[in-house]
């Protein structure tokens, strides 16, 4: 399942990828993360890994969070790895005039399990949990 997203951030995209690029900011605009661990290779830099741990309503989820690319400020992927499910988000961070900020985000997802099924019958559920986090992002980085 591929699908991608945008959302326009009023903020210069130094600002944005600042706010963005910071790990301590992660749980100020995802609520649901209850734990952020760096796990292997130098922060920030292609390799490493980290741990990510969510809370979604009575359950956690945990997943290996992997930095792919970084060419910021034009773009930055990662891929998340639990168990059923990989995927990859592309992020890309465009100028826009007076300030602003165009965030793209394309995201591959590949399902195993109860996850499969899920992704094929409900694929809307997927792409609505990103547009979720791209507008609290939005929310975190304008009130910054």
């Amino acid at each position: 399942m591929k699908y991608k997203l945008y959302i326009i951030i009023n903020l210069s995209r130094d600002r944005v990828i600042e706010l963005y690029d910071n790990p301590e900011n992660l749980k100020k605009w995802q609520p649901d993360l209850l734990s952020y661990e760096h796990r292997s290779g130098e922060i920030g830099k292609v390799g490493s890994t980290s741990q990510l741990i969510y809370g979604i309503g009575k359950k956690e989820t945990e997943m290996i969070e992997t930095l792919v690319l970084k060419k910021l400020p034009d773009k930055i992927s990662m891929t998340y790895d639990t168990k059923n499910t990989w995927n990859r988000v592309d992020n890309k961070f465009l100028l826009l005039e007076a300030g602003k900020t165009k965030w793209e985000c394309s995201t591959v997802f590949r399902c195993s399990g109860v996850m499969r099924i899920m992704s094929f019958l409900l694929p809307g559920v997927f792409k609505k949990r990103s547009l979720k986090y791209m507008r609290q992002f939005k929310v975190f980085a304008e009130s910054a």
